[in-house]
């Protein structure tokens, strides 16, 4: 890279008061008297005129390497070796001081040769790759052009002889910089676009609908940052190890180890993205998929974003909400195309988005795979599989959907891992609550406690506040009627339609703002025909022209609609002043939720009685809440009449998925029943218990949906063999209700591990303390880890007196806590994640009993393996990142035997020799990027196991081969779809298994004496 190319990043005005502060200052101006000056005295870091230490010149060093790569484009080298080019960069600065020559003798070197001379001085820089080398060259030659500029102006230079000298070398900057300002290069445009860009995401996206609080004077909209709630995300549930299994030994728990899905329990939700790449969230409606992507966007818009998102920091975002991309039924867009399809009104540089996703910066939020027909999901997924071949480096993707939008592992394939938004606990709805309130402004304060003591006394009410839509609701109809709610989802629903079709405007004594009187009956029939086509048609939004052509030919139809005379008017009054419709773009509507749409789709079907529609989409997830919500519309025969044709529809699926769905969709639908003939619910009922229990994780999840019922239809541990307990359990923890906790206190002596880790994982779900009480304390510990994810729950471990042997400690638990824990519990097998570049380690040194560590930080994290207890029997230890003072202190632990590098990058030399000089490591894992950084001269002959783990590409066989030479099993771990030549592994005498299942594979014919399994 040369001088130029570094100065169109950091132009001349931004390095030269940096160099100065090398410099003793002795004033401007070049005199025409003086003598020479060695270089040794006119730094200041040296002499008695010092003003600057060694750490005040490695954090100028630090400013120089950040301003000079923190322009948008390419990177000059791998963002992981910022570090160490900042060092290498400070001690060649350092070198000044050791230059036997003076200021004269540097200047007629000219910055070039000066550089060299630096760099000889130096100490040489260790383990840089050939990028980064070539950066620092180039910006050592470019900081020693303004080093010999600082010597021509000062008073005591000897300018008579070198006035030519200095005018050249002041001529030579000038015409770089003029260089920058006449042809920028293309990323200074692309600079320039972002920033506009940035503002319009932050502007477009910046603020929130708080539901229910535009009533009165209050606004339409809120600042997202007052808005935004942070609610949890889960991953699905799967086997766990058994007790005598090393940490991630199990191909099962590989998944854990690397993040693609995220360690069982909750974590904030905004965090989905900090240590995983590609992400599928799964939410239920109005759970906040889509506020949780407009807080995505917003915060990597953000120049200094906070400590939490500023793994976002240099993302540029695109929102590409499904519902509009395929609101014509076209092609999805290609890059080139993304801010034209969502009707951005910008205009970018010419190939700007391909240069952002080639350079690895984009954050690709896809929202709402659930909003478009089924038939179009697999385009969607073939759409976003040419994608991420052509992008697959370095870009976050958040895809989002409902639940059972799509299959179990979807996305698997492409390497996402799936997440599921946790239903809010009592703390978050606690939290929202306050929130709403605080907005809703002075007039709503009374009534903010009167309702939080209805949530905690009622379980009704309880149970319908999960989401932030219902939330929401609730808060805005209880002030609405002065502290009376309704009954029920539909009682919600009802209530919330006569406030905002009959009272809204009349509370704001707006009158008649669109000269249209309509009251609510005739506004709901209309607005229902829109409902009833967009679900239909399997969509939530339409062209503005079909929006007003469907309601101007309801307009006859409807007495009252009629009369006014203006059909275009009634259509914009709809539009305008209903607060049930919304216009997101130009030419496009759609309902302010999609709740809303069901709940009005519902109500048309059953209005009109079209119950073959109903049935005839019985299996299709887009439609679970329309069949609810017909249930609930219905007048008894007619109730009766939808069970009895579900339950055909369910006999008519030709496969166990769709008929499990249909049964269970039913089967939930039994609450919103007022009145149904008992010999059909009790038919219902039998149909569901005969698919108890169930099979899968997924049908679990599935069959948690029918709601509190259901635990009644589950069996006890006696009647269930260990994997039937652990689907029945997993639907238990899926219920959302206290009561629940009877059923599953009787699976805590479980023998099973699987079964007894699914009740700590479900810890957070329910009450902190009531769940520690009854389920918890009474776990049976042998070979449990007990994950612990908030303050609260690491409070209720210490309060009870438990002190478990083997911990799993998550990032969202304070400092104080887990000291508090690893003090108490001296345990013997120890998880732990903690935020931050600089994390508190010190309660590790008290561990005296601990035997297998996991340690996952900031990539950024700043720690030691010094910070570990020098006397304890470490035999296990996996970590992300690498300790920067390197891996020497492993030689310490004699029992070591089993080691974890993953999410590391390359590892320098010195690190590879140390573990070639661990005697006992038997089990290593690792990914083709740390491996292809072993040099040729270092060997791990002691090493019998390896998993290798790819995420895209064929693994390295005979880089492993050559450093592994003793290799007795192999485990090829692909996180997406991949094929290997096992020919290479011919070359390993020792070889007994190789384990690549999911893999294609070819060669095994060259391992007679190797076991393979696909």
């Amino acid at each position: 890279m040369d001088p130029a190319l570094i100065g169109t990043r950091l132009a001349s005005s931004a390095i030269a008061p940096l160099i100065r502060k090398l410099f003793v200052q002795d004033g401007p101006g070049a005199g025409l008297t003086g003598q020479r000056v060695r270089l040794s005295r006119l730094v200041s870091f040296r002499g008695e005129k010092r003003t600057l230490t060694e750490r005040d010149v490695h954090r100028l060093a630090a400013r120089l390497v950040a301003d000079a790569s923190a322009v948008p484009g390419e990177s000059p080298f791998p963002r992981d070796e910022a570090e160490a080019v900042t060092h290498a960069l400070a001690r060649t600065l350092l070198a000044l001081g050791d230059l036997g020559m003076d200021d004269v003798q540097a200047v007629r070197l000219g910055h070039r040769e000066l550089a060299t001379r630096l760099r000889g001085a130096a100490p040489a820089p260790d383990g840089l790759s050939a990028d980064a080398a070539l950066f620092l060259e180039s910006v050592t030659a470019w900081a020693c052009l303004h080093i010999l500029d600082f010597f021509t102006q000062r008073s005591t230079f000897v300018a008579r002889t070198l006035v030519e000298q200095s005018r050249t070398q002041t001529e030579l900057i000038a015409k770089i910089d003029a260089l920058i300002a006449r042809t920028p290069r293309p990323f200074a445009a692309d600079a320039a676009f972002e920033r506009r860009y940035h503002a319009y995401i932050a502007k477009r996206h910046g603020s929130l609908t708080i539901y229910g609080v535009d009533l009165h004077n209050s606004p339409d909209a809120w600042p997202l940052d007052v808005a935004y709630l942070s609610l949890e995300a889960s991953a699905p549930e799967a086997a766990e190890p058994t007790a005598d299994t090393p940490i991630g030994l199990a191909r099962e728990a590989v998944g854990a180890v690397l993040d693609r899905r995220a360690p069982h329990g909750p974590r904030p939700a905004d965090q989905a993205l900090a240590q995983q790449d590609r992400v599928l969230l799964r939410g239920v409606a109005g759970s906040g998929k889509t506020t949780l992507v407009q807080w995505l966007a917003v915060a990597a818009t953000r120049g200094a974003p906070d400590d939490r998102m500023a793994y976002l920091g240099d993302r540029v975002p695109f929102v590409l909400p499904l519902r509009t991309l395929t609101r014509h039924g076209e092609r999805l867009p290609t890059p080139d195309r993304f801010l034209t399809a969502v009707g951005c009104p910008l205009s970018p540089p010419d190939g700007w988005a391909d240069r952002v996703l080639t350079s690895g910066r984009g954050l690709v939020l896809v929202d709402g795979v659930d909003e478009i027909p089924e038939p179009e999901r697999d385009r969607t997924r073939r759409w976003l599989r040419d994608l991420l071949a052509a992008y697959d480096s370095g870009n976050r993707w958040l895809v989002t959907a409902r639940p059972s939008a799509v299959r179990d592992d979807w996305l698997g394939p492409e390497g996402f891992s799936e997440l599921t938004l946790s239903p809010m606990s009592r703390t978050e709805v606690t939290a929202f609550v306050r929130r709403w309130h605080a907005a809703a402004g002075p007039d709503a304060a009374s009534y903010e406690q009167p309702l939080l003591d209805a949530l905690r006394t009622k379980q009704d009410l309880a149970r319908l506040a999960t989401n932030p839509l219902m939330c929401g609701l609730i808060c805005a109809l209880h002030r609405d009627r002065r502290g009376f709610l309704p009954r029920g989802r539909k009682g919600l629903y009802d209530a919330a339609l006569d406030m905002l079709l009959a009272r809204r405007d009349r509370e704001r004594d707006m009158g008649d703002p669109t000269g249209v009187d309509l009251g609510e009956a005739p506004q709901i029939r209309l607005v229902q025909r829109l409902a009833y086509w967009l679900t239909i048609n399997g969509r939530t939004e339409m062209d503005r022209t079909r929006a007003e052509t469907i309601v101007l030919g309801a307009i006859p139809a409807v007495p009252d609609a009629a009369a006014i005379g203006k059909p275009e008017a009634v259509f914009q009054h709809l539009l305008q002043r209903s607060g049930l419709l919304r216009e997101p773009g130009p030419d496009a509507v759609h309902f302010v939720h999609r709740t809303f749409q069901d709940y009005l789709a519902a109500k048309a079907i059953v209005d009109d009685w079209h119950i073959g529609v109903l049935t005839d989409h019985a299996g299709d997830d887009q439609w679970e809440d329309v069949i609810r919500m017909a249930v609930a519309h219905a007048r008894p025969r007619e109730c009766a009449e939808i069970f009895t044709e579900l339950l055909k529809a369910a006999d008519r699926a030709t496969d166990r998925r769709t008929r499990l769905r249909i049964v269970f969709v039913a089967t939930a639908a039994l609450e919103h029943a007022t009145e149904l003939a008992p010999d059909i619910r009790r038919e219902l009922l039998d149909r569901t218990a005969r698919l108890i229990p169930p099979r899968t994780a997924e049908e679990a999840r599935e069959l948690a949906t029918v709601g509190p019922l259901v635990l009644d239809l589950l069996p006890g541990p006696a009647d269930l063999d260990d994997e039937q307990a652990r689907m029945a359990v997993i639907t238990a923890t899926h219920v959302p209700s206290d009561a629940a906790l009877p059923y599953l206190a009787r699976f805590t002596a479980h023998s099973h591990l699987a079964v007894r880790s699914q009740l700590v994982w479900a810890w957070s779900r329910f009450d902190p303390t009531d769940y520690a009480e009854e389920i918890i304390a009474r776990l049976s510990r042998e070979g449990l880890d007990f994950t612990v994810s908030t303050d609260r729950q690491a409070e209720e471990l210490l309060r009870l007196g438990l002190r478990p042997e083997r911990l799993d400690i998550r990032a969202t638990v304070s400092e104080g806590p887990v000291r508090e824990l690893l003090v108490q519990c001296d345990p013997t097998r120890l998880v732990l994640e903690r935020p931050g570049p600089v994390p508190d380690l010190s309660a590790l040194s008290s561990l005296g009993r601990l035997e297998e560590l996991s340690v996952q930080f900031h990539r950024k994290a700043r720690w030691s393996l010094s910070d570990l207890p020098r006397n304890a029997p470490l035999r296990q230890i996996g970590m992300a990142p690498v300790p920067g003072a390197g891996l020497g202190e492993l030689r310490r632990y004699p029992a070591l035997d089993w080691v974890s590098l993953l999410n590391v990058g390359a590892l320098p030399a010195e690190h590879w020799h140390v573990l070639s000089t661990l005697p006992g490591l038997r089990v290593f894992y690792c990914e083709p990027p740390t491996l292809a950084s072993c040099p040729a001269s270092e060997q791990l002959r002691q090493v019998r196991h390896l998993s290798l783990v790819l995420r895209h590409g064929e693994p390295p066989l005979a880089h492993v081969t050559a450093v592994f030479p003793e290799l007795e099993y192999l485990y090829l771990v692909a996180l997406g779809g991949s094929s290997a030549d096992l020919t290479p592994l011919a070359a390993l005498p020792r070889l007994r298994v190789v384990d690549a299942q999911g893999m294609v594979l070819t060669g095994a014919g060259h391992l007679p004496e190797a076991r393979v399994i696909t």
